[in-house]
């Protein structure tokens, strides 16, 4: 881990859903509030502004050879891919800070009247790092450059974080090419296993992504950007297709996790930043074609299975990227596809023979002439061995779960000019997966589609002001239960209904039997509107400013996201019967019955918006020591229905709920969130760094704690 030896003191406190217990804190917060404003009003003047952006940060000092400070030195940094270069001086204090740097390689040339010019190349700058590169000058002829590699330069922030590179993300053998399986390298990652089926109408409701823990946070609590953009889903869970991978590696450059002691700039999170950014192109065209494949051939044949089910996975896809107008205009654009089909032994537990006829292992039952109907229409009978005392018995079938997924990104850069930069990114991703029900009766699938739409403009007003703006747009979907093929007609057979107008639901709760499927929904039979739907739309803006003065790396801004989430669950149409034994099922004595009321399915928008507005200082305090400051506001706006469905009690005694907003006290109206840390190198050159951090994070009430 590039031979640095950290040591990491930390402390966080994260802060959960509450009103005014903290009223102590705030007014603490408050002050302390008013005095980073105070300090930021007086140097520097009122700008306007408004949060986060995933370029790195290079500062250090420029000393002549006796140590003395070097005020007005030329420090230029230049992207080797792209040409593009930023031009800063040093201050009165030798300090230099080249803020929101793209991702890549870079060189830096440091220059000044009467002193030999430096040259530092194979700098490496990654995602949101703040790196410190000090530069020695010798007396001399200015036109003589001295160029030698750049050492690895240290990090000046108390963030614990780790970082991947675009080498690691593309040379990676990932099972699916996901590249937020990467995460898990870092240290305090986490993979968490859901319990769920890959695919299924749970998996689509908790969210399609891998679940990852960061410092021991919840999944569901981490904050996924990409371009500096949040693609968390309606779940507020990573993103993913139907298979759960987060395809796109050839279109990733690098990213970055952060664990723990984040400065202000990240917000809508307690838990952990996951932070890509997306590939550019360069000067040069490049490209790659490639194509996957796995099949069954080499696989082990599971316990149940007869034979080995069949496997086939193609991944295939190429990407592209060059320059439109050399040092000024750049494009890049990646696919990728997947076809998959995988063999999926179902093992299902259904009543015997002799069961089915009365005979029971505890004595005979009269069956029930209704019970007999659907056993004989519904239930397989055994195809494996009996079970325990020969009332259930093992009914095995090998189903092919067949899977689609396209997967699109492209990138347009643009110089503008020498202070003004903008670029564009467009992602889009759709996957389907078609798969049989647990008694083979039909084919159900599962839809996912995600889009992504994000513009950046970066300004540089002088050489210590910069100011980037972006604007981002984020949509995911998720459908759930839409009927491919019929191939039990029964299914669709009014006459085995258990509401008129209905056709077969489910039965659930036998002991030791599988839970018999519902068949069709009776209100749009064959289409995509009988399934469980959620419909996410994100649209973010935000404004970023860095200020450089003297020994303060000043970085302010703010955010603003609208929320929209839209649901149309259709759970239990056809009604659920309830069984407490298997005699209670055969005799037709059900322990309950449920069934929605007789009214049209509603469609169900909840909205709701996000603003967080924050100021970071980084004090170069010594050469050796950077202490980091500061503090973030951020509130969340009470959820309301786009139809007025909202109801609570706003007392226990009331009498009758409260239909509509108000829907609660809003408890995030005084989230004050410090930030303090500091990165100390004992001997300004040594390969120890000691840093540590305290931070407050909050978990705002989003609409996935409503849904």
């Amino acid at each position: 881990m590039d031979g640095i030896h950290s040591l990491r003191l930390s402390k966080v406190g994260t802060r959960a859903l509450k009103s005014c217990e903290a009223k102590h804190c705030s007014k603490q917060a408050l002050v302390l509030f008013a005095a980073v404003i105070l300090l930021a009003l007086s140097i520097w003047v009122p700008l306007q502004v408004m949060a986060q952006v995933s370029g790195g940060t290079v500062s250090g000092n420029v000393t002549a050879a006796s140590g003395a400070a070097m005020p007005r030195a030329k420090a230029s940094v230049a992207n080797v891919a792209t040409g593009i270069s930023t031009t800063v001086r040093t201050d009165n204090r030798d300090v230099y800070t080249v803020p929101n740097l793209v991702p890549g390689t870079y060189e830096i040339t440091v220059s000044a009247p009467g002193f030999v010019t430096q040259v530092r190349t194979g700098l490496s700058v990654t995602v949101g790092a703040k790196l410190l590169l000090n530069v020695g000058m010798q007396p001399g002829d200015p036109q003589t450059v001295v160029r030698m590699t750049a050492a690895t330069a240290r990090q000046n922030s108390s963030t614990v974080s780790g970082n991947v590179s675009s080498s690691t993300v593309r040379n990676t053998p990932l099972n699916g090419r996901d590249w937020t399986q990467l995460a898990t390298l870092q240290a305090g990652v986490t993979g968490i296993q859901t319990g769920n089926a890959p695919v299924s109408g749970s998996s689509a409701q908790r969210g399609f992504g891998s679940p990852i823990s960061v410092s021991g946070a919840r999944p569901d609590e981490n904050n996924y950007l990409l371009d500096g953009i949040s693609i968390n889903d309606y779940s507020n869970g990573a993103p993913g297709s139907v298979l759960g991978a987060n395809l796109g590696v050839d279109a990733i450059q690098q990213f970055s996790v952060l664990g723990s002691n984040y400065p202000a700039q990240y917000g809508r999170t307690s838990g952990g930043i996951i932070n890509a950014v997306t590939r550019s192109g360069t000067n040069s065209f490049h490209g790659d074609v490639y194509e996957f494949l796995r099949n069954s051939s080499l696989d082990a044949r599971n316990f149940f299975d007869i034979n080995i089910p069949p496997f086939r996975r193609n991944q295939f896809g190429g990407s592209a990227g060059g320059p439109i107008q050399k040092d000024r205009t750049f494009f890049f654009a990646d696919y990728e596809g997947l076809r998959q089909s995988l063999g999926v032994t179902q093992v299902d537990t259904v009543p015997s023979v002799a069961a089915r006829s009365g005979q029971l292992s505890t004595g005979t039952v009269q069956v029930d002439p209704q019970v007999g109907r659907y056993l004989t229409a519904f239930y397989p009978l055994p195809n494996g061995p009996l079970l325990g005392a020969g009332d259930t018995g093992i009914f095995t079938f090998a189903g092919q779960q067949a899977t689609t997924e396209n997967y699109f990104t492209t990138r347009i850069d643009r110089k503008l000019s020498e202070k003004d930069t903008t670029y564009g990114t467009y992602m889009r991703d759709s996957s389907e997966t078609i798969q049989p029900d647990a008694f083979d009766d039909l084919l159900s699938n599962v839809v996912s589609r995600r889009q992504l739409v994000t513009l950046h403009e970066a300004y540089t007003f002088g050489p210590a002001f910069l100011n980037v703006a972006r604007f981002g747009f984020n949509r995911a979907a998720a459908i759930a239960g839409g009927i491919t093929r019929v191939i039990n007609p029964l299914v669709e057979n009014p006459a085995f209904s258990f509401i008129p107008g209905q056709f077969v639901g489910s039965i659930e709760a036998v002991p030791g039997i599988t839970n018999m499927p519902p068949g069709l929904n009776a209100q749009s039979p064959d289409t995509l509107s009988d399934a469980d739907s959620y419909f996410w739309n994100s649209l973010q803006g935000g404004d970023d400013a860095f200020l450089t003065k003297g020994v303060h790396a000043l970085q302010f801004g703010a955010v603003v996201e609208r929320m929209q989430d839209n649901m149309h669950p259709v759970p239990g149409t056809n009604g659920t019967f309830r069984f407490s034994t298997l005699p209670d099922f055969l005799t037709n004595h059900p322990r309950n019955f449920q069934r929605l009321a007789p009214i049209p399915l509603a469609t169900f928008g909840l909205r709701q918006t996000l603003f967080g507005a924050y100021l970071q200082d980084d004090i170069r305090a010594q050469r050796n020591l950077t202490l980091n400051a500061g503090l973030r506001y951020e509130m969340a706006t009470v959820p309301a229905e786009a139809h007025g469905r909202l109801s609570s009690l706003p007392i226990l005694t009331a009498a009758q709920p409260q239909i509509g907003v108000p829907y609660f006290s809003n408890p995030t109206l005084h989230n004050f969130e410090p930030r303090v840390g500091f990165a100390w190198n004992p001997r300004g050159i040594s390969k120890t760094l000691l840093r540590g951090g305290f931070g407050v994070f909050d978990v705002l009430p989003l609409p996935y704690e409503f849904t």
